[in-house]
């Protein structure tokens, strides 16, 4: 007899842990609805609050990504306006070599 494993979503699993921590449904409860065994339940448990804070984190790696974006797009526009005034400048002094100014 061969059976297959069961896999569970992120957000289900997310799901049936916040039930548990929020007492909305006991340990049993859920495995019983679930058909879930309690060790698996509590290694989600487990699992959901060891990378609790790593949520937090990303917000801020995000706020950090999003300022080196609006410093590279600053850059950017320096860089336009520089690179057109380059332009003019060489266009000008091309004129007044050919003299057509």
């Amino acid at each position: 007899m061969s059976s297959k494993r069961r896999q569970y979503s992120a957000e289900f699993k997310a799901q049936v842990v916040l039930q548990l921590l929020s007492g909305e449904k006991t340990s049993s409860e859920l495995c019983r609805i679930h058909t879930l065994h309690s060790s698996l339940l509590n290694r989600w448990r487990k699992e959901f609050l060891a990378h609790a804070s790593s949520i937090f984190e990303s917000q801020n790696n995000d706020d950090n990504a999003e300022a080196k974006i609006a410093q590279l797009e600053r850059l950017v526009g320096q860089l336009t306006l520089q690179l057109e005034i380059a332009k003019k400048a060489s266009l000008s002094l091309h004129l007044t070599k050919n003299g057509r100014w």
